[in-house]
């Protein structure tokens, strides 16, 4: 049984400020999204990877994935959740047999392969939904509408959430079926419909890249970290 990857990526990346889609936005001179791609399929767990592209972009993602065969375009949504949605449809077509699917953001394009090993382990395992955590390191306030702070909030069972999160494949496909708005965290979806969410642990280098600074970090920090290509993917 096949593990397929969908990874939306028709996003304009505008607070990054480059002028071009966010996941084709350059690290040392591989984008974002062939690191990502490429990342997913060098764990060892992930046999396909659906990414779904800016419509008047297809052929210039499908172009910048050439050298990796196990990587299929469609065109995406208005929307994230349309994005995932229609990457999801397509897996009836790429992997039939797929049980267990990833919903991965582009801009994590250097989370380790052991996250994404832990992920699809705890699904296989029996998990309906997995996502990688953090710890919350900072303090967080509750504050009103005035900006005034009312609360302290006890950060000791906070979580930041990465990607990729997991699911078995109909929980997911429920989980959308019954969405009725946008979402940006496919496992809060599942929470929706009562579904129950696992947690493993996640790794600082998963970041989301969003701002120049981001980006910044990724340059200096953690391009070295990255998987390289090897004539396996190719």
């Amino acid at each position: 049984m096949s593990v397929v990857a969908l990874v939306p990526a028709a996003g304009r990346g505008v607070r990054l400020g480059l002028g071009m889609p966010k996941a084709l936005v350059p690290v040392n001179g591989e984008s974002l999204l062939l690191r990502a791609v490429r990342g997913l399929l060098a764990a060892g767990c992930v046999q396909h990877v659906v990414v779904a592209a800016p419509p008047d972009q297809v052929e210039l993602v499908a172009a910048e994935l050439a050298e990796l065969p196990a990587a299929h375009v469609v065109p995406g949504g208005a929307e994230r959740t349309d994005s995932v949605r229609i990457a999801l449809d397509a897996v009836e077509q790429v992997a039939p047999d797929a049980r267990v699917v990833l919903v991965h953001d582009a801009a994590r394009a250097f989370t380790p392969s052991s996250v994404i090993q832990d992920v699809v382990r705890a699904v296989e395992e029996g998990a309906p939904a997995v996502i990688p955590v953090l710890p919350v390191s900072d303090t967080i306030k509750r504050v009103d509408e005035a900006g005034d702070v009312v609360a302290t909030v006890d950060r000791s069972e906070l979580r930041a959430v990465q990607t990729p999160q997991g699911f078995a494949i109909e929980v997911l496909r429920e989980a959308y079926a019954a969405a009725g708005d946008i979402a940006t965290d496919d496992a809060g979806l599942v929470e929706r419909i009562g579904g129950k969410v696992r947690t493993v642990a996640g790794h600082p280098n998963a970041l989301k890249i969003t701002t120049a600074f981001d980006l910044a970090i990724a340059e200096s920090v953690l391009v070295e970290g990255a998987p390289q290509n090897t004539g396996e993917l190719a």
